[in-house]
C-alpha cells in the first residue's frame, strides 16, 4: 500500500461492529492505544476485513486542534 498521507497507523483489528448501513472498526495500534473508524459495509466487504487482519488507520485532516488540562479550581472558569 502506498499512500501520500503521513499519519498511517498500523495495528490489528480487533472488533467489527456492523450498523445497517456503516460499520464501525476498531484497531489495536499497541501500547493499549485504539483507534475507530466508521467506513461503509460495502468498504468491509471490498476490504476482506475481518478480526484478527493486520490493517492500517489513515488520518487524513486539514486542521489539528490543540488542546491543554483545565487547572481551575471551580466550575466558573472559561475552560468548560
Amino acid at each position: 500500500m502506498k499512500l501520500s498521507a503521513r499519519n498511517k497507523l498500523k495495528g490489528k483489528i480487533i472488533a467489527i461492529e456492523e450498523g445497517l448501513i456503516t460499520a464501525k472498526v476498531k484497531i489495536d495500534l499497541g501500547n493499549g492505544n485504539e483507534i475507530v473508524s466508521i467506513i461503509s459495509k460495502d468498504a468491509i466487504i471490498e476490504l476482506d476485513l475481518k478480526v484478527n487482519d493486520v490493517a492500517f488507520a489513515v488520518v487524513k485532516a486539514t486542521e489539528v486542534m490543540v488542546g491543554i488540562p483545565c487547572n481551575c479550581k471551580d466550575n466558573n472558569c472559561k475552560c468548560h
